[in-house]
């Protein structure tokens, strides 16, 4: 009887062991936060170490790695109280200083608080990476540090208090589900802010750079598509149908924003490549991030089919035409992405478009109500952003300069960074 009697005790809820909380959702978002972190190590590191020249490839790996470790401190002692402790519209306040009254039984919502927190602190930690790709092969490592330290604290913390931690913009009823402006415009605009300010690679735009090995690319594609489905199906913070539609509409995104470049350049210069078919992915990822969670299958592929096109676009402009050295293409991938994705979650999220519907909008909107307010969050985000990163570039510069010499960028950052290669040759 006693057996029978704590075997019957194991299988009941958790709910019942801890009132408010609930097992499914805790174990769905343990999960969530185990891929997001998998997303930067080792997705996002391969798959922009395989992008750089071989010379440069362990200074992208180290730069990845040193600020997951950097941000995951920056987080505990103030970033996450600033973004989601009470404050005002726009800054949040410092009560949560060291996470502090983030116990074991603390709960955000019915998952542990202190779960809701790492659940963040992964995002926060691969956007100030995504930013790497802008100014990669020729940053100087304390200015990657110092820059990312700043920029996390003054542009990533504030922006995700607006969206998601009761500011200004989620009470206009700004639809982001996962980070389109959080995330993709923020990491976008200060890559291109960047690349801008420190200027181009020695050579740009005339030199080719090919990526040096597009095996270990591939590879970190395609952990960051695995890796998506924590970013975009955790966001629903529960386990249950608005995240498993989350995932499905990610899926189908990151599909057709995959097939569209790849067939797009296939169509414009003869043959498809494997680079086009994984960036194509990522952008298809990055655009259907903020409507995830409020449109349907046939939105998410259209979603993915303008991500594809558009971005692939974007790429020319920056590069061919602008001649803008976003080394790794951030700006018109993750930042074009994240822009034509929030906006267009007003309009997939609508349910009066037939098989086109989504979840349908809040009560008293309309679809060009809600593109209005779409509209106003993307522009803050990228003005606010783009002013911020410069000054915050600008500062650094004056303390430990941004960019190491042209003799030290021909020799390359591994050796006069960290002193080591990523081959022996």
């Amino acid at each position: 009887m006693k057996k029978l009697l704590l075997t019957l005790l194991a299988l009941m809820p958790m709910t019942v062991f801890a009132e408010g909380l609930d097992g499914a959702n805790t174990s769905w978002i343990l999960t969530s936060t185990a891929l997001v972190l998998f997303m930067t190590l080792p997705g996002l590191a391969l798959f922009y170490g395989g992008l750089v020249r071989t010379k440069n490839i362990l200074s992208v790996l180290m730069q990845c790695f040193a600020i997951a470790g950097l941000v995951s401190i920056l987080w505990l002692v103030a970033g996450y109280s600033i973004a989601f402790a009470d404050g005002n519209a726009y800054f949040g306040s410092l009560s949560k200083f060291m996470l502090i009254g983030v116990t074991e039984g603390s709960l955000s919502g019915d998952i542990p608080e202190s779960l809701f927190a790492l659940f963040q602190m992964t995002f926060a930690i691969i956007t100030p990476a995504l930013i790497i790709g802008g100014f990669a092969e020729r940053m100087k490592f304390s200015a990657v540090l110092l820059f990312s330290a700043i920029w996390l604290i003054v542009v990533y913390a504030p922006i995700t208090h607006w969206v998601w931690g009761g500011g200004w913009l989620q009470e206009m009823g700004l639809l982001d589900f996962a980070g389109g402006t959080v995330v993709h415009i923020t990491a976008g605009v200060a890559a291109l802010v960047a690349a801008i300010v420190i200027g181009p690679r020695a050579g740009f735009p005339n030199k080719p750079m090919p990526p040096h090995n597009m095996t270990m690319t591939i590879t970190g594609a395609a952990m960051l598509w695995v890796g998506w489905f924590g970013f975009n199906g955790g966001s629903a913070l529960a386990a249950n149908g608005d995240a498993a539609m989350a995932m499905l509409v990610t899926h189908i995104s990151a599909a057709a924003g995959a097939m569209t470049w790849m067939f797009y350049e296939w169509i414009k210069y003869g043959k498809p490549t494997a680079l086009g078919a994984v960036t194509g992915m990522v952008a298809g990822l990055g655009t259907i991030t903020p409507a995830s969670g409020f449109v349907g299958p046939a939105g998410g592929l259209v979603i993915g089919i303008v991500a594809g096109i558009v971005c692939f676009n974007a790429v020319i402009l920056i590069k061919q035409k602008w001649k803008i050295d976003d080394a790794l293409d951030v700006f018109p991938v993750h930042g074009v992405g994240g822009i034509i994705g929030t906006l267009m979650a007003a309009v997939f999220a609508s349910d009066q478009l037939g098989v086109f519907s989504g979840q349908g909008l809040a009560e008293g909107m309309t679809i060009m109500s809600q593109l209005q307010v779409q509209a106003i969050g993307v522009t803050a985000t990228f003005v606010y952003t783009a002013i911020a990163t410069y000054i915050i570039l600008k500062v650094v510069g004056m303390i430990t300069g941004l960019r190491v010499s042209a003799e030290e960028e021909q020799q390359g950052l591994d050796i006069v960074s960290h002193e080591e290669r990523g081959y022996d040759l």
